[in-house]
């Protein structure tokens, strides 16, 4: 059973960057891989990157370049660093963590919003 709390959405002008975190409660070491997604208005959730527990990180062709997934297993927390952020970012972001087991975990998401 894992938990997943995310924070540091908020709005953001274009061009602008934010970080986003995810931490991780319960069955910690359980987990595989850890990824976030994104839902916009309308639109079906998309998954916007991942990463393995051994570092190994895949990316949305859309993000590719702006956005870094990372993970820090001693505080069991995920993040995302989001740069050149445009109106096209503004969505839920939510984090996802799949276990050994089979199990997904996702968190309640935080609301990015970039706007001039």
């Amino acid at each position: 059973q894992v938990q997943l709390v995310e924070s540091g959405g908020g709005l953001v002008q274009p061009g602008g960057s934010l970080s986003l975190s995810c931490a991780a409660s319960g069955s910690i070491f359980s987990i595989d891989v850890m990824s976030w997604y994104r839902q916009a208005p309308g639109k079906q959730r998309e998954l916007v990157a991942t990463i393995t527990s051994g570092g190994r990180t895949n990316y949305a062709d859309s993000v590719k370049g702006r956005f870094t997934i990372s993970r820090d297993n001693a505080k069991n927390t995920a993040y995302l660093q989001m740069n050149s952020l445009q109106p096209e970012d503004t969505a839920v972001y939510y984090c996802n963590a799949f276990s050994r087991s089979g199990r997904n975990s996702w968190g309640q998401g935080t609301q990015v919003t970039v706007s001039s």
